[in-house]
């Protein structure tokens, strides 16, 4: 016999009351994110960033993912160039239609990303760019940013800095707007604490292309008591081999951002400076349990320690799955909504999107450097909560656009 249509639609009718979790989980599209990054320009930092938001969405997924449905990363590699990744967030819009969009490493990449997520009306969470126009000058209702400014970074370096006994310093930076951003609020701050120093010369090497001999060179000339440094990857291993063999960090205080960080303390083996204030990550050492639960997953999975990069990772993941389940849709409108205030987890500490400007509140280990095993790491470092170094609401209220 052959079923009539009225017998197949009430069979399949019936298939479907009978199994209304199993037919939603098998046939309900996934949340699609769509991430766009340095890969190439800066594989240091971002290939373990992208290991570990593979691990997390693989986590989430093995739980069951959000709402009820999977999470699929889509990842685009802008190398390096702002053009480039506002021509990927258009493809990953138009043509992979992803939920929202997430990513950029340097900071002039981050505010375009953020531009074009306010000009196309969609959800934008930077995980590692630092500069605080992002949240501020050109802030808007479609960006979120994850990590911790230039504002707060410089904030607990300029505490710090206030301690030695210094008067001449030294400014060195990449000439783009995480350098000038950092060098601006260190030097506000400090001179705020300690109103009678002065900045005795500036360097600021094109991003990428320092000629370092000259850069140390400058600087020894202009016989500061202490360096503010802001440069980081290849910059900031050439720069220390010159200062090392011209003798420029002999008996001078380095006051130094993100130095820190694994990804840059690595490469430079025996030859890493000792004693620098650094802001960082000291992964190896954080003894917590959501740490220890992060570090040992990601060693399982990878083979390798985590990295600052991976901590920014799985954190991104957590907090976009955080905020997917607050709003409990993947509608823009609402994710801003759910995003807004967000409290989330991460493998450091918990933090939160302040509702006023978007910025995370994800904290700073400050410390020092150290030689250990013929190897830099952090020494005598503490976690700072982020919420203690932002400013108030009136201030950023002064900082951030009117129409927002």
């Amino acid at each position: 016999m052959h079923p009539t249509r009225r017998q197949l639609l009430a069979t399949a009718g019936g298939a479907l009351l009978a199994a209304p979790a199993a037919v939603r989980a098998q046939g309900e599209v996934p949340i699609r994110i769509g991430e766009i990054n340095s890969y190439t320009a800066v594989p240091s930092f971002t290939l373990p960033y992208r290991n570990a938001m593979n691990l997390a969405v693989d986590d989430l997924n093995a739980a069951g993912g959000v709402l009820g449905r999977k999470l699929e990363l889509i990842t685009r590699d802008d190398g390096g160039r702002p053009q480039d990744a506002v021509r990927l967030a258009a493809e990953l819009v138009e043509a992979q239609k992803v939920d929202l969009l997430a990513g950029g490493y340097l900071s002039n990449v981050g505010l375009a990303l953020g531009e074009y997520a306010a000009n196309n009306r969609k959800l934008y969470v930077a995980g590692e760019p630092l500069t605080d126009a992002l949240v501020w000058e050109h802030g808007n209702r479609f960006t979120f940013r994850l990590r911790p400014s230039t504002y707060m970074q410089a904030a607990i370096l300029a505490e710090e800095a206030a301690k030695v006994p210094a008067h001449r310093w030294a400014l060195v930076a990449p000439n783009y707007e995480y350098g000038q951003s950092a060098v601006k609020w260190f030097r506000q701050f400090l001179q705020a604490r300690r109103p009678e120093v002065e900045f005795v010369t500036e360097q600021w090497p094109a991003l990428g292309r320092i000629d370092a001999g000259p850069t140390v060179q400058a600087i020894e000339a202009a016989k500061p008591d202490a360096i503010f440094n802001v440069l980081f990857g290849p910059d900031l291993t050439a720069f220390v081999r010159q200062g090392n063999t011209r003798g420029l960090f002999d008996r001078r205080m380095v006051v130094s951002m993100l130095t820190g960080e694994p990804e840059y303390l690595d490469p430079l083996g025996d030859e890493a400076p000792e004693g620098w204030i650094v802001t960082g990550y000291p992964g190896e050492q954080i003894d917590t349990a959501e740490h220890r639960r992060f570090a040992e997953s990601y060693r399982a999975r990878f083979n390798e320690k985590p990295m600052c990069g991976s901590m920014v990772g799985y954190a991104l993941i957590q907090s976009i799955a955080a905020g997917l389940s607050r709003a409990e849709s993947a509608d823009t409108e609402k994710l801003i909504a759910g995003f807004s205030g967000l409290e989330f987890e991460t493998p450091v500490a918990h933090a939160s999107y302040r509702a006023l400007d978007h910025q995370a509140t994800l904290g700073v280990f400050v410390g020092r450097t150290a030689l250990k095993d013929d190897k830099g790491v952090m020494s005598d470092w503490r976690y700072v909560d982020g919420a203690t170094l932002l400013p108030d609401d009136a201030t950023v209220r002064t900082l951030r656009p009117a129409k927002d």
